[in-house]
């Protein structure tokens, strides 16, 4: 199964982080184009992949909208968005990008 997904945890208070906003780009031609919004679930997921279809080999960027998600649990900050940016070379294959975040930092790697 091809296609692109996410599950954002707040590791600093040991939850899914729900309601974050996540921005989907692909890089064309030296410019971000914007292809997908959505927010994350309850269980800190995106309901459906971000990309449902084959993708088209290249760059792509997932921004996380982290300081908006602090801000309404009234927690302050050091970020403000995570951008990740990441290379799909496979397009057959399924692409997972997890965020661990608190409110000093985060990490991210390729899940499966």
């Amino acid at each position: 199964m091809s296609g692109l997904t996410t599950h954002v945890l707040d590791i600093g208070h040991g939850v899914p982080a729900r309601g974050v906003t996540v921005a989907l780009y692909r890089l064309q031609k030296g410019e971000w184009k914007a292809i997908a919004t959505a927010a994350t679930n309850a269980d800190g997921r995106i309901d459906s992949p971000f990309l449902t279809v084959e993708p088209l080999p290249g760059e792509y960027q997932l921004v996380f909208h982290i300081g908006e998600y602090y801000a309404k649990r009234e927690v302050e900050t050091f970020l403000s968005t995570v951008p990740v940016r990441f290379v799909l070379s496979s397009p057959q294959e399924h692409y997972h990008v997890p965020l661990l975040v608190s409110p000093w930092g985060y990490q991210t790697y390729r899940g499966s």
